[in-house]
This record gives structure tokens, sequence and C-alpha cells, in this order.
């Protein structure tokens, strides 16, 4: 039970005091973001506020990385805009309790596809991110997160901008939020910042009745955050094939923004307390959180990069903080929506800006003269990507494909060969770098098969065979010289590539101390020999 249940693990060092008060500390920072991002899809506040309770308790306890928080989040909020279109396309006039019924189910099939992530071990994808891409994620999130403040800086329900004493009030109470949250850790941690700044200015405008915005002006007309236990809701929908057609798209869509915004988040939270999480017990845990969701009326969630990084730098490292920051927010919802709501949202606006200035990685400005120009150009694209769109999942495999194919083109350039003729007139080729699908052509060119004598060998002393396409490179270049009656012998080619290259037997010259055995990516399944069907094995890395 320890491997999971950390809380309990009396093995474990854990601060109490630290993780009670920043949990408390993210329970009041996830009452507005969830209420905006429940508004997005247009939902009611209750549907955000539920799923931010049900994916924080679940993750903090079955999650791979304590410390971090999960709920609603607006990367899948904006999935369900793009479901709700569709849903009042193919059916017209549909009911808003018939729509959030596709809401919830689409959900839950989330949350089956990612348990079988975790299952299936898809997690340790994650490490084929390269840093420039996460540079940029982080980026992207950080401008996402500044500039989803500036609406409270507008009036209610219109484009206007706040002005005179309403606005210069905003921005010195936030100003003030700021300073206390920069400014009071130089003095004591007994007490994390972010909580005292909001009880501090929280307690400045009700003691002084100073009129500005507050938790309930963000909310409609006539709803509220107050409510009871999450209610259990069956999804009741039609179980055709048009039905699945619609939501089963989507539910992949939430699947995948889901896991890898929790799994990027995941590996900056390691980075910032030098531990290491599980990300596919984290996808089991998103998966398993998602469904319970569905379940209980709530819109679904992911990792949340804003409210993990206020309970990591606030002091929390164990599960006991999410957990607090999930049972807190019940009480919220189901005693204090009165309290709540009279919070002035300059309090947790100066606090989301302390969140979003800390997460910016402001060293990636002395990189640019570091890194290579390929490397700063997926690190520009994906912040802007992330920041206009509010896409994840695209802006990282984008900037994962594009760094990829930067990769392949800088090692497509390295294949060299170095030509000499020896005392007994055999013409030697020593290949350098990587044969693989960028560098075939290249290669193909070092030969000159027609003016090159009778006896060849080329030497991958110093190169390797990396796929099937260097593979086919060999094959051709054999096939070229055997035209042209000449004898090659290849050396230093690993067992697999032997096995793979057509005419092995009359071309290679089998080196058996020297030859290496790394094997090689191919796709092919299975081939007959004279006497049964010897399938090859499918190598990877």
């Amino acid at each position: 039970m320890k491997k999971y249940f950390n809380l309990f693990d009396f093995n474990q060092k854990v601060d109490y005091k630290t993780e009670i008060l920043s949990g408390l500390t993210v329970a009041l920072a996830l009452v507005p973001e969830a209420i905006a991002f429940a508004l997005i899809p247009g939902f009611s506040p209750l549907t955000g506020l539920y799923a931010a309770f049900i994916l924080a308790l679940v993750t903090s306890i079955l999650g791979g990385r304590p410390g971090m928080i999960s709920g609603a989040t607006g990367a899948v909020a904006v999935i369900f805009v793009g479901l709700i279109l569709e849903l009042k396309r193919n059916f017209p006039g549909i009911e808003p309790t018939t729509i959030l019924n596709y809401v919830f189910a689409t959900v839950i099939i989330a949350g089956v596809l990612q348990i079988l992530a975790g299952v299936l071990r898809l997690g340790k994808f994650i490490r084929l991110v390269p840093h420039p891409v996460m540079f940029g994620f982080v980026n992207g999130l950080a401008i996402i997160i500044f500039m989803a403040q500036f609406p409270n800086f507008y009036e209610k329900g219109t484009d206007e901008l706040l002005s005179g004493t309403a606005l210069y009030t905003m921005l010195g109470l936030t100003l003030l939020t700021m300073l206390i949250i920069w400014g009071f850790p130089k003095l004591t941690k007994a007490v994390p910042s972010s909580l005292l700044a909001i009880i501090a200015v929280s307690a400045l405008v009700l003691g002084f009745g100073i009129d500005t915005m507050t938790v309930a002006d963000t909310m409609k007309e006539g709803e509220s955050i107050k409510g009871g236990f999450p209610p259990l809701s069956i999804p009741q929908i039609p179980f055709t094939w048009q039905t699945f057609t619609i939501i089963i798209p989507y539910a992949g869509i939430v699947a995948g923004v889901g896991l890898i915004e929790s799994l990027l988040t995941l590996n900056i939270i390691d980075e910032i307390t030098e531990t290491r999480g599980s990300g596919n017990k984290e996808c089991v845990a998103q998966g398993t959180a998602n469904i319970l969701s569905g379940f209980l009326s709530g819109m679904g969630g992911c990792a949340m990069i804003g409210q993990s990084l206020i309970n990591t730098s606030s002091g929390a490292r164990a599960r006991l903080s999410g957990i607090t920051a999930a049972v807190m927010l019940l009480v919220f919802i189901m005693f204090g929506s009165n309290l709540i709501e009279r919070l002035p949202m300059a309090a947790l606006v100066g606090l989301m800006f302390m969140v979003a200035i800390g997460t910016f990685e402001w060293a990636s400005f002395k990189a640019f003269r570091k890194m290579p120009n390929s490397d700063v150009i997926v690190m520009v694209l994906v912040t802007l990507i992330t920041a206009i769109t509010h896409n994840l999942a695209v802006a990282v495999l984008l900037g994962v494909i594009i760094s990829a194919l930067a990769y392949s083109w800088e090692n497509a350039k390295r294949i060299r060969a170095r030509k000499y003729t020896d005392e007994k007139g055999v013409k030697h080729y020593e290949i350098y770098g990587p044969l693989f699908f960028g560098s075939t052509t290249l290669f193909g060119e070092k030969f000159d098969v027609q003016n090159d004598p009778d006896e060849i060998i080329i030497s991958f002393k110093e190169s390797r065979v990396a796929d099937m396409s260097g593979i086919e490179a060999l094959n051709k270049i054999t096939e070229r010289y055997k035209k042209a009656g000449k004898k090659v012998h290849l050396r230093y080619l690993s067992k697999d590539c032997i096995k793979l290259l057509r005419n092995a037997e009359d071309i290679i010259e089998v080196n058996v101390l020297e030859d290496p055995t790394y094997k090689v990516v191919t796709d092919r399944v299975k081939k007959k020999d004279e006497e049964k069907d010897n399938p090859f094995k499918v190598w990877g890395f």
C-alpha cells in the first residue's frame, strides 16, 4: 500500500502544516479557474467545480506525482466547444441536458483511453519531447495564464475597460497581492505567502467595504457555487453508430490533450522537486479520475500547471496537499459558498500573475545565443501556437515533428566516405555517420561504380545502419556493383543487417570477432526459407 498511499508512509517526512496550508491556498485558487473553464463551453459553475474536486482528489491519491494538482482545464474545455457545435449540427434543437449527457459520456470514454495508455505503458513516450519543446510549452502556458486574467479588468459582460476608481482599486489590490507573495518569504516561510496574500487582501476589502470585483461577479446572473456532493449522473445517450462516430473522436482528443498536458506538467514538477514521478501511473490515475468525473456530473480535465506550481512553491511535496485542496473545495461548495463568492478577484488575479511570472522560463532568453537555430525556431513556434490556439496537443506534436525533422536533416548531412586504393588494387570505402532514411541519397552518391576496380570493400566500422531504408540503400549499391560484374565486401555490419540483405552470402565478408550486434528497426514480420516459416523479430529501441 505504501506505493500508492504515500500519505501514510511514515518513512516519508511530511510537513503536515505546510501541506494543509498549501492545499487550502490551492483550493482558493481553484474556484475562479474552475468557474471560468466551465463557462467556456457554457456549462454551470458546479460542472467545473465538481470536476476539479474529483480530479484533484483521485489523482492526489493514485497519481504518479505527489504534489501535482489536477482539475478542470481550459485545454479540455475548448474541446467541448467543438463537440457541442457538432451535436447541434447533427441534432437541431438538442436540449442542454442532453448535451451534458454526451459530454459526460465523452469524458468517461476519454478516461478509459487514458487508463489503456497507462496499462500499455505509453507514458514513457513523453521522453521523446525535446527540451526546446518543453521550454515552448511552459512559456506558452505562462502567457495563457497571464492573459487569462485580463478579462477581470473589464466591466462585467462588456468589452469596456474599467476606469477611474474601479480600475485603480483593482490595480492597487493586485499589486499589493503580488508584493506580499514576493516579499513575505524573505521574512518567514512559516505560512505560504500565497495564502497570506489572499487572506490579507480579502480582509482589507471586506473590512473597509472596498467596492471591487468579487468571485460572484465572474458568474452569470442567478448562478452560484453553492451545491451538495456531486450527484450521480449516468449518461443517457442512444447507443447508435452515429452517437459513437460523434463522441469517439472528441474522447480521443480529450484523452490525448489531457495526457500530454499532465505528463509535461509531471516533468516540470520533477525538475522543480528534483524527484521522479511515474508517467504510466499518472495516466491510469487521470483516466480513473475522468471516468468518475463523468459519472459524477463533472466536465473532466487534467493536470493544472498553475495550481501545481502554487502547491510546490508553497513547499508541498506529499499527497496530503492535493487531498486537502480537494476536500476544502468540496467544503466551499457545500458550506462556504457565500464567503468564497465575496473574495476579491484582485487577490486571485495577483496570485495567478505571480504564477505566470514564475512559470515562464526566463533562462530561455539567455539560451538563444547558445542553442542551434532549429531549436530556437521550435521553442518560439511552440510558444506561439500554445499561446494563440490554446491547443497544447497540436503545439507539442508540431514541436516534436519539427525537432525530429531538424535532427534527421542534420544527421543526414554527416554521412561521409573516406576512399583509398590499397597495394592490391582493392578500393576501400570507409563510411562515417549514420545510414538511415535521410542519408541514403548522399550515401549512394559516394560510389563510382563504373570507374571502380573489380573488388570493393565498404567498411561500416565508424557507421551504423539504422533502419530499413539503410538496408535498401545497401541492397541497391551491391546490385549496381553486381550488374557491373564487380565483387563487393561489406565489413562491420551487424548480424541483423546481414540477415536482411539480399544475396548476402555472395557479397559480405563476415568478421565474427569485430562485427557489432546492434539491431535494425524493421517492419518485416516474416520470411520463408526452404524448410519452414521463420518469422523475423521486430526490433525497437
